[in-house]
């Protein structure tokens, strides 16, 4: 090839690959995505008839071909449409637009519990009136299956006539599904679908029928019916409720095999708001963002203005610090404590050694023999073969013997299905330090266990040290009376809060545990497809399962007390929440095994009886909540795409973040206030109204904090009195930090006492 050649066909390639290159470049600004579009509604110009047309002809200036997915009246002024990044930055210089944001994806976090709430006890505390029966309780999730037991309308009235929702027909689903019970049942699939097709009916339903299970679970935890003889495989055996046993239940499905979109978040939220619902549940997350750019955020404070308590759960990304979601000051985020029931499963070795670990599957018979024992990663030829992961057993080194598997990457159950399918007869599942010594039960495709870490350990060295190693399971079922009792789990999201450090979450711990509530007949317990296994019950964990516990409680309170607002709720089951077993010992915290703090509990751990009568609440309204976003300097377009109003932060006010009547106190010292202040030293002031709801009493003050001599606080006045009902009092409350702090976070404790009532309220106090 002569020179002239190669440079004609260097000139040539480089000409193909700039066209390459255009070509996707055009082809990727073409790529439309969902975006959520905040319109200012007193902005429609006058020519228009209504705000749709006004929506759809600002759509149409941008593009020929997008149409809105939806209108949303309620949780935002504005509409859903799918639009090219060109085409929403247009949009978004429109007049009359206050923002075009991403559609974010959102993931679900994913018996005895009445009896440890101490709810079976209560009947006098929480009367079975028809104002209970008035509640509804909104759930949203993957949706519901309708034939569950725990729907059982049996002694019900009629559906409240404050309802203004329907039983929406769709694949596998009709509205006869529904009945006094179950009285409502939506499906949002518009976001979801444009993302990434159609629903495939052939794998879930296009409907409000839950094929997954969470939903059903999450809702009947709730406000699920009385039913006797629950159980899962004989585990957890006796009667199962929910929390709110008399109130509605109303589900919205948002929630598909690819996950929750915020577009369909935001139009459940819309249309509930819409149907009347007292409460809504949502057990899923996303990542965080600034309130103004938080769906579910966004969606809560309109329920919240509407007097609709929304409770979400905090995350499953424990126990790391800043780990939450949900973090809004008017959502209740929930974190997951234990109860005090365990599924205990016991690993007998070969040298006579035994080891306590947690299952919900023995099989059809218990291992009553030692067997050979493996360890996965010596029967692989992979280098990850000791995760159990599809395709890396060996079969020949695997088959009729019980094998040791580590966990992570795949999901647990998943790992004894790989162990079967290899031959194995059993399986022993150890944590590794991700996960510490926490046990979370699971119902194995075979019979199996789950050990801790520090077990795991163990129990490796005897396989290294016998070249003949044995083992077998001895499953002793169900173990109630488990001491300590609750803990907090390792898996439940930390604070402090990441987007407002100045509020502290969660805001409360319910159980969370190995919760046995109504389940799909779509799926088996595993949720595996070669799980052919069907149960009217399941057990599982997570913060999903703390977030319906306190939706329930939060309805029960309602049903009580209906004129108090979300606020007034949530302080009820804050401040009366526990810290200290009735031995007097600290909350403990499964992942340390020490003292829980409340940037891991909240206030701590819900009591629902003792939440009936507080004495005296926080209350909040939702221009405190806005005065609240003007501390955070936000602007008024961000205010507006909140509020769905104008509303203007006076320049002449001081705002400040410790003003916001909460429950709890998160006070933060910046190190360049302390030590690099030239003083000895600074200190930061709360503001703070309590309402009195109960009877003429006397409050005094006291305070607890650990280490004592690091901040001083003050409380002015020291005691508060209240003559009636409905009577606010206001207090200071004055934090002085030293120069050079002895730590970087101090806990603590402030309580008001008429002698009746305590009236608690968590500190957390750190230095950035």
């Amino acid at each position: 090839m002569t020179r002239f050649t190669m440079l004609v066909v260097l000139v040539l390639v480089l000409l193909c690959l700039c066209h390459l290159s255009v070509a996707t470049i055009g082809s990727s600004s073409n790529k439309k995505s969902t975006y959520i579009v905040h319109v200012a509604k007193s902005q429609m110009p006058e020519s228009f008839e209504d705000h749709k047309h006004w929506y759809d002809s600002s759509l149409k200036s941008v593009s020929d071909s997008a149409e809105m997915l939806y209108v949303y009246n309620n949780v935002v002024h504005g509409f859903s449409a799918r639009l090219t990044v060109q085409e929403a930055e247009s949009l978004e210089r429109q007049s009359g637009i206050l923002s075009v944001l991403p559609e974010m994806k959102y993931e679900l976090h994913t018996t005895r519990t009445p009896s440890f709430l101490g709810l079976d006890r209560s009947a006098d505390f929480f009367p079975e009136s028809n104002a209970m029966s008035d509640v509804i309780v909104g759930v949203l999730d993957t949706g519901v299956w309708p034939e569950s037991k725990s729907f059982d309308d049996t002694g019900l009235g009629p559906v409240p006539d404050s309802w203004k929702g329907e039983c929406e027909s769709g694949t596998n689903f009709s509205s006869s599904n529904c009945n006094r019970k179950l009285i409502g049942a939506r499906y949002f699939s518009k976001g979801y679908e444009t993302t990434l097709g159609p629903v495939d009916v052939s794998k879930e339903s296009k409907s409000a029928r839950d094929d997954d299970g969470h939903g059903t679970h999450t809702a009947t935890t709730a406000a699920g019916s009385v039913v006797q003889g629950a159980s899962l495989f004989g585990y957890a055996s006796g009667t199962a409720r929910g929390m709110a046993t008399r109130a509605r239940v109303a589900v919205y499905k948002v929630c598909w095999i690819g996950g929750c979109f915020s577009s369909d978040i935001l139009a459940a939220m819309d249309k509930a708001i819409d149907d009347n619902v007292n409460v809504l549940s949502l057990s899923l997350g996303g990542g965080n963002s600034d309130y103004y750019r938080d769906s579910v955020a966004i969606g809560a404070f309109a329920a919240m203005e509407k007097g609709i308590l929304v409770s979400c759960s905090a995350g499953n990304a424990g126990p790391s610090p800043y780990s939450l979601s949900n973090v809004a000051p008017w959502i209740t985020t929930v974190g997951a404590g234990t109860l005090d029931r365990d599924f205990p499963a016991y690993v007998s070795l070969g040298n006579g050694k035994n080891f306590s670990g947690v299952s919900l599957y023995k099989g059809d018979l218990s291992l009553s023999k030692m067997l050979p024992f493996v360890y996965a990663g010596n029967a692989s030829n992979t280098t990850n073969g000791n995760l159990c992961m599809t395709g890396t057993l060996i079969p020949e080194k695997v088959k009729g013997k019980i094998v040791l598997c580590d966990r992570g990457i795949n999901p647990r159950v998943q790992k004894g299905s790989v162990v079967k399918e290899a031959g194995g007869v059993g399986m022993i599942l150890a944590n590794t330090a991700a996960n510490g010594d926490e046990l979370v039960a699971d119902a194995h495709l075979l019979p199996a266990t789950t050990v801790g870490q520090t077990t795991g350990e163990a129990i490796k060295k005897y396989l290294t040290s016998d070249p003949n190693p044995t083992a077998t399971i001895l499953f002793e079922g169900t173990k109630v009376g488990i001491k300590p009792s609750p803990v907090v789990a390792a898996f439940s999201s930390r604070g402090p809060n990441s987007i407002t450090q100045e509020i502290l979450k969660p805001d409360i711990i319910a159980p969370g545990v190995n919760i046995l509530a109504g389940w799909t007949g779509a799926v088996g317990p595993t949720g595996l497809a070669e799980d052919t296994r069907r149960v009217g019950f399941n057990i599982i964990s997570g913060t999903s399962m703390s977030c319906p516990h306190v939706s329930g409680l939060a309805a029960l309170l309602k049903g009580v007390h209906p004129d108090w607002s979300p606020a007034a709720i949530r302080s009820a089951l804050m401040t009366t929440a526990y810290t200290v077993y009735k031995n007097g010992g600290a909350l403990q915290d499964v992942s340390t095994g020490k003292p829980s703090t409340p940037f891991d509990h909240g206030a701590g751990h819900v009591d629902p009886v003792a939440a009936l009568n507080p004495g005296l609440v926080y209350d909040l309204r939702a221009d405190d909540y806005l005065n609240f976003l003007c501390a955070l300097n936000y602007t008024s377009i961000q205010i507006n795409s909140i509020a769905r109003r104008n509303y203007n932060c006076e320049t002449s006010k001081k705002y400040s973040v410790t003003d916001l009547n909460y429950p709890s106190f998160a006070v933060v010292f910046p190190e360049q206030m302390t030590a690099g202040s030239g003083s000895s030293s600074s200190s930061v002031k709360y503001t703070r109204t309590l309402t009195n709801v109960g009877p003429a009493g006397t409050y005094k003050v006291s305070t607890v904090f650990s280490p004592s001599n690091s901040v001083k606080v003050s409380v002015e006045p020291e005691t508060l009195v209240f003559t009636r009902a409905n009577e606010q009092k206001s207090y200071t409350v004055t934090f002085a930090a030293p120069s050079t702090p002895s730590t970087t976070n101090m806990f603590g404790r402030i309580e008001w006492s008429d002698g009746k009532h305590v009236v608690g309220s968590p500190v957390a106090i750190s230095w950035t």
